[in-house]
């Protein structure tokens, strides 16, 4: 998955309650003395005792009712139990309605169990306590869930592309699976999975799991997940969806609408696969479907198994934010099959998987690509780092440590981990370290893993295996010390030189650079035009870049995501029909953030978030309404410098508008 946000609190910002509710979300501090004081071992962000049982297989049998905003049905867990002595079976929930527990004894026959919902809590949720003094080999919860369930969506038919039929999503990384599923709600635990749900007939209904590409619409919907799974990578969606394949393997899953564009963009997807199973061994996962959710969908993508969630903002005509897709495809290595133990190590998740992108990327769009995606990211990492605590900069915390995992940075989860395993490709070189790479994800498959483990193996069967290349202390310094060290491997992006003189000689003579130069610029190339512009222009340079470039009403979001802020913080308020226009018709956190957080520095600035908000929130994720409604509540503006302009329907984007943008990809690691 691709996140965004400097410091982005892995949990604190994906917690959120009620999309519906007025009053801002809880902000989650660190865990409570209770949590933070299990074992090492445990997960401090579930509830469950994986040392004592384990969910080894799922079973969902669930009515989906768009009337209320619900799922309903029975969860029905295969028990391996770990302890003789455990006599209870402890599970995550948020605001579940729990009706009734069963256990079946050996001869199959079902009886009830005593269970026991606790006080919510603000992060965690309410741990379900479920008496087993027999510790039956299976238990079935019938349960209910609620309307604002955190990692569920349901969008009226006006918030979709094509305004007939409604839609509902799931999120469930990090800990919201648990919001609609009572489960062990941690990645250190897998388990298979089967599922039957029923709904009304006019909608297709898709899971993470085997969905047939020639499945008719019925209502009626099975589901089976053989592959083990963490619970954060269990998803569910439904809407007016169609299929159309790319291969034989792959294909996307959309609106009607949207699905001629989407096959188009994403038809290099075949090829990257490929590409991964020739570095990193074969895919395995069966199929590598994909689909394209509503613009509300907070992240640019998703790597439930199977059938990845997308973002449409990727969909611009061109494949220059099909870094997305390679991405989450690398996930289906980095992350599926060999999976983070808590959020703690989540760079063994990210930062392998931004590595794994980028040399898909290499291999399929060449190196001056690669290279300025990664320019790009550690551009952002820089400035990052220039502003967090130190602590937030280490990758992982030594043996004997507990670290707060409420709070990471993106730089440090996605950037720095990349950074590092290209520091060891550096050194080892390609014909040691990808095959030392392979043989990571081949001997920790379907395993959830911790950062300790991670460092065993690679010091045991790299630096061991061909020594005096790296030593232990270089490595350690990149997993446990803060910054970037001095031995990191430099990039050059050969094609940012002349964006840097083009922007250089505008600056100081006034003149634009040759159109027949810009005009072949992609995306990576303007977002680094963009980001090299000072901080203070005035409204006149405003106005000349936007009359050569439109970039004010751009349909690309990576260049939206960095104009827009500069034009707030410069008071260009031209740009601010503009801004209300796109802000209510993306949910993205990645490209909208950025500018709220801008307009919040001033005091008609956050008037105008506030104005804009109010209508926009309905069509918001609640983890996007969070983030905003946070950086509204914890703004402090200083005197308006100008009223705002009143929020008019943007104007079309002109034909010399930049269109080129990656995602995932970058520009900036986000998801």
């Amino acid at each position: 998955m691709r996140v965004s946000f400097l410091a982005l609190p892995l949990l604190g910002a994906l917690l959120m309650t009620s999309c519906s509710s007025e009053a801002p979300a809880p902000t989650p501090t660190a865990a409570p003395a209770s949590v933070a004081a299990k074992p090492k071992a445990m997960d401090e962000h579930s509830y469950a005792e994986p040392d004592k049982v384990v969910i080894d297989d799922l079973q969902l049998d669930l009515k989906l009712d768009f009337d209320t905003k619900t799922l309903a049905g029975t969860a029905t867990y295969s028990l391996d139990w770990k302890d003789n002595a455990a006599t209870a079976l402890l599970l995550d929930t948020r605001e579940l309605t729990i009706e009734k527990v069963e256990g079946a004894d050996a001869a199959g026959a079902w009886t009830p169990l005593n269970f026991k919902l606790a006080d919510p809590h603000p992060v965690l949720g309410q741990k379900l306590s479920i008496e087993t003094p027999k510790r039956n080999a299976q238990v079935r919860v019938t349960y209910k869930t609620a309307p604002t369930a955190s990692g569920l969506q349901w969008l009226e038919p006006s918030m979709t592309e094509g305004k007939q039929l409604p839609f509902m999503f799931s999120q469930s990384q990090q800990i919201h699976a648990r919001s609609w599923v009572p489960l062990q709600d941690t990645p250190s635990v897998r388990y298979t999975y089967g599922a039957h749900v029923t709904s009304r007939p006019d909608v297709m209904v898709l899971m993470s799991a085997d969905n047939d590409p020639n499945a008719v619409r019925d209502g009626d919907y099975t589901f089976k997940m053989p592959q083990k799974i963490p619970s954060y990578l269990m998803a569910i969606a439904a809407g007016d969806l169609s299929f159309k394949a790319i291969s034989q393997r792959s294909g996307v899953w959309s609106e009607p609408t949207m699905l001629d564009k989407a096959v188009k963009e994403f038809e290099d997807t075949e090829k990257m696969i490929a590409t991964a199973e020739a570095l990193y061994g074969p895919y395995r996962w069966d199929r590598y479907d994909m689909l394209v959710l509503p613009p509300s969908f907070p992240y640019g993508g998703m790597e439930n198994p199977r059938l990845t969630f997308l973002t449409p903002t990727v969909i611009v005509g061109d494949k220059t934010l099909v870094s997305l897709i390679a991405h989450e495809l690398a996930h289906s290595w980095s992350g599926n099959l060999v999976t983070f133990s808590s959020a703690k190590d989540a760079w063994l998740n990210e930062g392998f998987t931004s590595y794994v992108e980028n040399r898909i990327i290499e291999a399929l769009y060449g190196k001056d690509q690669a290279a300025m995606e990664n320019v790009i990211e550690r551009n952002e990492l820089k400035k990052e780092f220039a502003e967090i605590d130190p602590s937030l900069q280490m990758l992982a915390t030594k043996p004997g440590v507990l670290k707060d995992p409420d709070n990471s940075s993106s730089a440090t989860v996605y950037t720095k981990g990349a950074w590092f395993l290209h520091f060891l490709e550096e050194r080892f070189g390609r014909d040691k370290f990808d095959p030392f790479l392979r043989g990571y994800f081949d001997h920790f498959a379907f395993q959830s893993i911790d950062s300790e483990q991670f460092a065993k193996y690679a010091k045991a069967n790299l630096l061991a295996k061909y020594p005096n290349v790296v030593d232990i202390k270089e490595f350690d310094e990149w997993l446990y010390e803060a910054g970037i060290p001095a031995t990191a491997p430099q990039v050059q992006a050969r094609r940012f030189g002349v964006v840097d003189s083009s922007r250089l000689g505008w600056l100081a003579s006034g003149n634009l650079p040759p159109a027949e130069i810009t005009q072949a610029w992609t995306t990576q190339e303007w977002v680094h035009f963009i980001e090299g512009l000072p901080d203070d222009l005035n409204r006149e340079k405003l106005a000349q870049l936007d009359a050569a470039y439109a970039f004010t009403g751009t349909m690309n979001g990576e260049i939206a995501q960095r104009w827009y802020p500069l034009a707030v913080d410069n008071g260009y308020t031209e740009a601010n029909g503009a801004i209300a226009s796109f802000l209510q018709r993306i949910g993205r956190r990645k490209l909208i953030m950025p500018t709220y957080t801008a307009l919040a520095k001033s005091e008609s600035g956050l008037a105008l978030a506030r104005e804009i908000f109010a209508k926009a929130k309905p069509g918001y994720h609640p983890i996007t309404s969070g983030s905003v409604q946070k950086v509204i509540d914890e703004a402090k503006p200083t005197a308006a410098s100008a009223a705002p302009a009143p929020a008019k329907p943007e104007a079309p984007p002109t034909p010399n508008t930049p269109t080129s943008s990656t995602d995932a990809s970058n520009p900036a690691p986000t998801r």
